[in-house]
């Protein structure tokens, strides 16, 4: 089996499997560091704050 035809099945696979399969490609090119995820979930989770508690405002 070539790209070509990965390619094709992957295109018309239904929406989860293609999530699954983009995830699975990604973490592995970017393996995934848990103390760096966490930090990020950390800043979102800040920014979230922020933004409902009314202390920043979005910029559009």
């Amino acid at each position: 089996m070539d790209h070509r035809e990965l390619i094709s099945i992957a295109e018309s696979s239904p929406l989860e499997m293609k999530i699954e399969l983009i995830e699975r490609l990604l973490e592995s090119i970017t393996p995934s560091e848990p103390a760096i995820d966490q930090l990020w979930a950390d800043e979102a989770e800040r920014r979230v704050a922020e933004l409902n508690a009314g202390t920043v405002r979005p910029i559009p």
